[in-house]
């Protein structure tokens, strides 16, 4: 992976490592068909289609929650059955999806992350955290803390597919 900007400094750091993990998360799902992208190969319910769609998600959902605070996130106070499987969908690549169609939606949900990133005049600037049992009751989040969790759940989620990947067909991202 190469670097082709001339920014530097804490933005263009974060955005750097950010894209150092989208690409391994990516890189996972190199030639596969859909129905390999749909396959489980552990114990656990992940897939990679499904990984990507996620983490698309996530970009989307905290790009939302950087322009408009806790209105762009859903209300965890009240979640239903049918919350509970449409965020368990979130994880799959569905019949009518394709490998593709995800990866261009991940390519979109992050270039609006990136610009919108690049536009900001302070990485400081904070919104406060919706009501959630896993968030610290009236907590605030930076734009910069926002992005250390993209980053942090990225990584996680690249990982994860590395070894979906490894198990599938014994491809590696590394080593």
């Amino acid at each position: 992976m190469s670097e082709t900007t001339t920014d530097t400094g804490e933005r263009a750091d974060l955005l750097a490592m950010l894209a150092q993990h989208r690409h391994f998360l990516r890189f996972t799902t190199r030639d596969l068909t859909d129905e390999q992208a749909r396959k489980r190969t552990t114990a656990s319910e992940l897939c990679l289609g499904g990984l990507v769609k996620h983490v698309a998600a996530v970009e989307r959902t905290w790009t939302a929650f950087i322009l408009e605070g806790p209105s762009a996130m859903p209300d965890f106070t009240t979640i239903t059955e049918a919350d509970l499987a449409r965020r368990a969908d979130e994880f799959r690549l569905l019949p009518e999806e394709t490998l593709a169609g995800v990866l261009a939606d991940y390519a979109e949900a992050a270039q609006r992350m990136d610009e919108l990133v690049a536009s900001l005049p302070d990485l400081g600037a904070t919104q406060p955290l919706p009501k959630a049992p896993w968030f610290e009751a009236g907590a605030y989040w930076s734009v910069r803390r926002v992005l250390m969790h993209v980053i942090a759940e990225t990584a996680q989620h690249a990982g994860h597919a590395d070894i979906i990947r490894e198990s599938l067909d014994g491809a590696k991202s590394m080593g």
